[in-house]
């Protein structure tokens, strides 16, 4: 099992280039079940969670060929509407094939997913957003077994924002009878991006960008091609990582306007951050001030940089805070973070943050997808060696971080470990 080496204390410079948005991806791959045909997806990640996704579509009968950053499917064929627990035990996001799969069938079964060790994230808003457009669910070892001869349009309040939810109702939507309204919808641009796909795709769908979706149902929709988002929190994780580190960074290919919040946060921290077009230039002296967070749905503070920002905070002159109310266990890098010499106790969802001169290398467990990448950071600035452990979870959302960190400056290896 693979673990990064890294030896900080140098300082990065350079350009990096953002991939695609693993986030935006998914549900995109998810939505080419809803209508048979060839798809090409250009700018996508070549990540773990894709090649998972890419699997599960072929289980359920489709061809899909990777080829670097991009992949080409082809839908004509998929007749097999079930996305197996082998599959979705490692990948949330693997869900979202219920919605696709019922309107294109009127029959899906697919396992409960796993994925993140991120504490209770039920899916029971996906599974009442489909039982409300008329779907009967069973569960039946393990698995959801959705059936419906035709979807119906109706009204569906969200209680909370959820992008999962959103994301597998408006797909189930856009080929149900009448119209389908969502409210409380989540406006992250994961699903911006997954309404304006599925509107070229044929789709009639209102309020993109807005709390409130309405989707007329039509009978039918066509394959397309389509370029995937830039990753926003790729983007701001290298922007946690100048800050941390020092130094003078071009980050290209980002997409600003999606990034307000970590802009803002970074700024507040004496961080540098110059905006030009899809450019972000990035300076820090590694000397930060304190600052108080709390995570919010888009266009908050994202909670996936959560992890991230607390290993900047960790070095802050002062006391900060963060606070996640997205999800609230989501704190074990908290651990990691203070063998490296860190300072932060947990109040609840709260991080509180006492700031201290420096971080010391240390061997580190990487445990999620973004408590890794906090690590690596972290590891960046340290005095000494830091190992990080378990780096499959970084695979899973970071396309070869290693490369991109080097490329900068940073003396980071990547070798076989032990755990």
């Amino acid at each position: 099992m693979d673990k990064l080496v890294i030896e900080g204390g140098k300082r990065l410079q350079g350009e990096v280039v953002v991939s695609g948005s693993k986030n935006a991806t998914l549900p995109i791959i998810a939505a080419t079940l809803l209508a048979p045909g060839r798809y090409h997806l250009a700018n996508v990640p070549n990540l773990v969670d894709i090649r998972t996704m890419a699997n599960v579509l072929r289980v359920i009968g489709a061809q899909v060929e990777h080829r670097a950053h991009e992949l080409l499917i082809d839908t004509e064929h998929a007749n097999f509407p079930e996305a197996p627990y082998e599959l979705v035990k490692t990948m949330r996001a693997s869900f979202y094939v219920l919605g696709p799969l019922l309107a294109r069938f009127g029959h899906a079964r697919v396992s409960l997913p796993g994925g993140c060790a991120l504490g209770p994230r039920p899916v029971n808003l996906h599974i009442k957003a489909i039982e409300a457009l008329g779907a009967k669910i069973a569960l039946d070892g393990g698995y959801i077994v959705a059936e419906a001869k035709k979807l119906v349009g109706t009204k569906i309040v969200f209680p909370i924002s959820s992008v999962g939810a959103t994301g597998n109702a408006l797909m189930a939507a856009v080929l149900c009878d009448g119209e389908t309204i969502l409210e409380n919808a989540a406006i992250e641009p994961d699903i911006t991006s997954l309404a304006e796909f599925l509107v070229r795709m044929g789709a009639n769908i209102e309020g993109i960008g807005t709390t409130t979706l309405r989707i007329r149902g039509v009978s039918s929709l066509k394959a397309i091609d389509a370029e995937m988002i830039p990753d926003r929190i790729e983007a701001g994780s290298f922007i946690a990582a100048v800050g941390l580190a020092g130094g003078d960074v071009t980050i290209k290919n980002a997409q600003p306007e999606h990034m307000q919040a970590t802009i803002h946060a970074a700024r507040q921290t004496g961080i540098d951050v110059e905006v030009s077009g899809k450019n972000l230039r990035v300076r820090s002296s590694g000397k930060l001030e304190p600052l108080h967070l709390t995570t919010a749905p888009y266009p908050g503070f994202p909670t996936d940089l959560q992890a991230p920002f607390m290993a900047l905070l960790s070095v802050a002159d002062g006391n900060s805070s963060i606070t996640d109310t997205i999800y609230p266990d989501r704190f074990n890098h908290v651990s990691e973070l203070t063998r490296m010499g860190a300072k932060i106790h947990l109040q609840g969802n709260c991080a509180l943050i006492e700031g201290v001169d420096d971080l010391h290398g240390a061997p580190v467990m990487s445990t999620d997808i973004r408590a890794s990448v906090a690590l690596v950071i972290a590891g960046l600035r340290a005095k000494g060696q830091t190992e990080v452990l378990r780096v499959y979870h970084l695979d899973r959302g970071y396309e070869k971080i290693e490369e991109k960190f080097s490329a900068m400056g940073a003396t980071i290896r990547r070798e076989e470990g032990t755990l």
